[in-house]
């Protein structure tokens, strides 16, 4: 493979990433943002919220 072809294989790759690595960071963060929001999700965060308070004994 010469420089040039190497060279302008990088740049596309460089540009894919920073373009879909972008998309696929937001989406992420959208999927994370709003997973508590689910149904079924107060009763999960509730649980979790209390789980620090229980032990073997009064759990």
């Amino acid at each position: 493979m010469s420089t040039q072809a190497a060279t302008q294989l990088y740049d596309w790759m460089r540009h894919a990433v920073d373009s879909w690595g972008l998309a696929a960071t937001m989406v992420l963060f959208l999927i994370l943002v709003g997973w508590p929001f689910l149904p079924g999700g107060k009763t999960a965060s509730d649980q979790a919220a209390r789980m620090i308070f229980e032990d073997d004994d009064n759990g």
